[in-house]
């Protein structure tokens, strides 16, 4: 069963220079127990969709698609409407969310508001909040605390409680291990494979641009370039056979262990992402991408490989090229 279904989902962003087209043209599914991973370069539209699935708002426009959770319609360019799937059914850990608590109140009055926006009382989950500090191994003397008197592993496990505390079904994690030390980073992305075998959510979006964290916890794995996606396949399947050349360049871009950098240097990918304010015709990678030839000017369908679900748009490999 699938918990999300996204079909051919439009959300640009309205400039006085003209509308920068974040997100053209997605479609893809969640299945109920995936983790799937959204990697790519930043700028590429990965928090664009993790956003617009929660929280559509200005500059941020709709212009098209449907999206589905579990089956039943999600109204994303209707923010009120919206209100009764937030936290309830969808939610999100957004990027930097060590800072999206309110300095100016304690832990257990952010509990408190945000449970009372949607009807509830704090003592009715007091028991559950408890158990899920336990979980996260955070003190209940949390609780009493100020934003300000945690580290920011402590405050980034807050917000993963907090995100998660009414059992949506479907979790976004927006760069959750961004500014976070490498043993922080380690337990953060635990306790999101724990939420998903604890049932506290059914599926779960990880955004970010650290392709090594989703081997590590990652069903699936999504890639994206320029508001387009390039590549959809198991976690294995892409890290150890990568099909699109982009996704071959961002994986040989990522340090081998035993390797001396000292005399092998890192390699990035040549040039930069296009403008996605007047996006090029064709493949959007073509213009960087060293196996580019002439059929790269019309765009490529995103289609499925094979049974298994591998999904990929590139000319090279669908072999419709001349």
């Amino acid at each position: 069963m699938n918990i999300l279904e996204v079909r051919d989902l439009r959300v640009y962003y309205q400039t006085i220079k003209g509308e920068v087209k974040a997100l053209d043209g997605a479609t893809f599914s969640v299945a109920e127990g995936e983790i799937m991973g959204l990697a790519g370069e930043s700028g590429c539209g990965k928090s664009t969709l993790g956003r617009s699935l929660v929280l559509l708002k200005p500059p941020m426009k709709y212009v098209d698609g449907k999206v589905f959770l579990e089956g039943e319609p999600l109204p994303i360019w209707d923010r009120e409407k919206m209100n009764a799937f937030r936290f309830a059914k969808v939610s999100l850990i957004p990027q930097y969310a060590m800072n999206a608590l309110n300095p100016t109140k304690k832990i257990k009055r952010i509990f408190a508001d945000i449970l009372a926006s949607r009807g509830i009382r704090l003592k009715q989950v007091l028991s559950e909040l408890n158990w899920r500090f336990e979980l996260v191994e955070l003190p209940l003397e949390v609780l009493k605390m100020y934003p300000i008197e945690l580290s920011g592993g402590m405050k980034q496990r807050v917000v993963m409680v907090l995100s998660t505390l009414l059992n949506p079904s479907l979790l976004i994690a927006d760069e959750v291990t961004s500014a976070l030390d490498v043993s922080t980073q380690k337990a953060v992305a635990k306790m999101l494979v724990e939420f998903r075998d604890q049932r506290f959510v059914k599926a779960l979006i990880v955004i970010t641009h650290d392709i090594s964290l989703l081997y590590q916890i990652a069903d699936t794995i999504l890639v994206m370039y320029a508001g387009k996606f390039a590549e959809k396949g198991g976690t294995e399947e892409i890290i150890s056979d990568p099909k699109h050349p982009y996704t071959r360049l961002l994986i040989s871009s990522l340090p081998k262990i035993g390797v001396r950098y000292m005399e092998t240097k890192l390699r990035g990918i040549p040039g930069h992402p296009p403008s996605l304010l007047e996006p090029p015709g064709g493949c959007r990678f073509r213009e960087r991408c060293p196996e580019a030839f002439e059929k790269c000017g019309e765009e490529p369908p995103f289609i499925t490989l094979d049974s298994t679900g591998r999904q990929v748009a590139c000319w090279l490999i669908t072999g419709n090229h001349d």
